[in-house]
């Protein structure tokens, strides 16, 4: 065979990986091959692959006679809205996507340049785990992409999406990245999968049960995305890369969203409820402020007392992080405090800035919570914030209680302005619970005890429960109307564009993990 030839049949067994059967069955199986999903991910015709015609070296258990260009894996550059990325999207239809010495290679390449360049990292996995028959390995393949992905973290974003099974030591990628997509239907992950289980704990379960993407939504927080199928989740990549800047030198881009910066919303006036125990949705004041319909929540079926996420704002990505009175009254717990730390470490490694809507009224109680560390994970959010040195503005909209007003970027951990609605209650309790400890005696000893205790109410209410006592202190900023909300927040961060913020010299600090 000539040269040329040679090369058009290298490259047609690459194109078709596994072969024509194959493929058709990961189509009835509801998923696209690793080319296809590349190919959507990326602008048309940018695709730019590399180790096209790699294979493996593996020449026992009869491997030696089953050389398929590629190896199992589709590794390269190409661009998303003009922007380079690189990725890699592992080939079920190879040897079942399993990890290779070889495709592990070309996986750490891609990883190693996008590292150079200062450009995203999407990984799409699809894969059977490490390949057996390589041994070591294949298991010293993830540990040098392990590595990679903790080099990278805080350089360049970093965004999984799992498309197909990922089980075993496979996990530990995705999960040291910053965002995880999952397909509903067709992906799970677990460590040990149900067959393990059954037989070590004797517990009955699905792998859909133990690793499908809602469990991971909902259960874990592994994921921070659930989607119906494979053009969802490459469009929701494409979405999210369009927040993020390309690397941690950058900002991140500016959209024209047509929106005007200085839009005033009067229904925001009437948000709050008049009773200061009746909830009201969050999502409606995000939805609201920011610029329309730019707002992209993260964890959403997770932690739901605490909203996280990124929007536009004047055209200018910021990280939303607020609490919501429509779950758990909003209160902090430990979940919510895990997620809402993550979000906000990322942004801060990434020059986003922090908006914090705040309606707090402390940290849930119960022997649940307290045995399963919601002091240590509590202090994950407060570490975050306080660590945090991009711009930050932060509004509180009706309660700000106790440890939690001081948690949520108040003005004592370096925020840099603080707002408060004029329904903001800032105390160390609330009113009612305040004069149950302070005026319990005076109270249980009258006669008309509903009457006394209403008139203690109303006094704490007055002295301490308010924006104003704050705000004389400087702790707050200002006190706003509602419906001015969004101008205030565009005008802060305009002017907070040239902040520069220093922490002490030290190696790294030691949150409270």
């Amino acid at each position: 065979m000539n040269p040329k030839d040679k090369l058009a049949e290298l490259e047609r067994l690459a194109e078709i990986g596994g072969g024509e059967a194959r493929i058709e069955r990961q189509h009835a199986a509801g998923k696209l091959t690793a080319r296809e999903r590349m190919e959507l991910l990326l602008d048309p015709g940018t695709f730019e692959e590399i180790d096209k015609f790699v294979v493996h070296r593996c020449r026992d258990f009869g491997m030696e006679g089953q050389l398929v260009p590629g190896d199992g894996v589709v590794a390269g550059s190409g661009r998303v809205d003009g922007r380079l990325v690189y990725g890699f999207a592992q080939d079920f239809t190879v040897f079942g996507g399993s990890l290779s010495e070889t495709n592990a290679a070309k996986i750490v390449k891609i990883m190693d340049l996008a590292v150079k360049m200062g450009a995203p990292i999407v990984g799409l996995n699809d894969s059977g785990g490490a390949r057996i028959q390589e041994g070591v390995l294949s298991l010293g393949g993830y540990a040098d992409i392990f590595l990679r992905n903790v080099l990278a973290s805080g350089v360049v974003p970093q965004i999984s999406a799992i498309m197909g099974p990922c089980a075993g030591g496979a996990v530990y990628s995705p999960a040291l990245t910053d965002f995880n997509i999952m397909v509903d239907g067709t992906s799970y992950m677990f460590v040990t999968g149900p067959d393990v289980i059954r037989g070590v704990t004797h517990e009955e379960v699905t792998k859909e049960q133990l690793g499908g993407a809602m469990s991971h939504n909902t259960k874990s927080g592994v994921a921070h995305f659930a989607v119906p199928d494979d053009r969802t989740c490459l469009a929701l990549i494409r979405d999210l890369l369009s927040y993020l800047p390309s690397n941690n030198l950058d900002d991140p881009p500016v959209v024209d969203s047509g929106d005007p910066p200085d839009r005033e919303d009067a229904p925001l006036d009437a948000l709050v409820p008049a009773s200061p125990n009746q909830p009201y949705d969050m999502h409606e004041l995000v939805q609201t402020v920011m610029d329309r319909d730019t707002f992209l929540e993260v964890h959403q079926h997770y932690a739901r007392n605490i909203i996280v996420g990124f929007a536009r704002l004047g055209g200018r990505t910021v990280g939303l992080v607020a609490n919501q009175p429509a779950h758990l009254a909003g209160c902090l717990d430990i979940d919510a405090s895990v997620k809402g730390a993550r979000f906000v470490r990322f942004c801060d490694a990434f020059n986003i800035p922090l908006v914090t809507f705040e309606d707090v009224p402390g940290f849930l109680p119960g022997t649940v919570q307290e045995y399963g560390g919601i002091i240590r994970h509590g202090a994950k959010l407060l570490y975050a914030f306080a660590e945090a040195s991009v711009p930050k503005v932060t509004v509180i909209t009706r309660k700000a209680y106790g440890g939690a007003y001081c948690v949520m970027a108040s003005k004592h951990i370096r925020t840099d302005v603080n707002f408060a609605w004029p329904s903001a209650e800032i105390a160390v309790m609330g009113p009612e619970a305040a004069v149950n400890v302070l005026y319990k005696r005076e109270i249980d000893a009258a006669e008309d005890r509903d009457q006394r205790r209403a008139a203690r109410v109303a006094e704490f209410r007055e002295k301490f429960a308010n924006p104003y006592v704050a705000a004389s202190r400087g702790f707050i900023d200002a006190v706003i109307a509602p419906r001015e909300t969004r101008r205030r927040l565009v005008a802060a961060l305009t002017s907070l564009e040239t902040k520069r913020d220093t922490s002490p010299k030290k190696k790294h600090g030691n949150i409270p993990l």
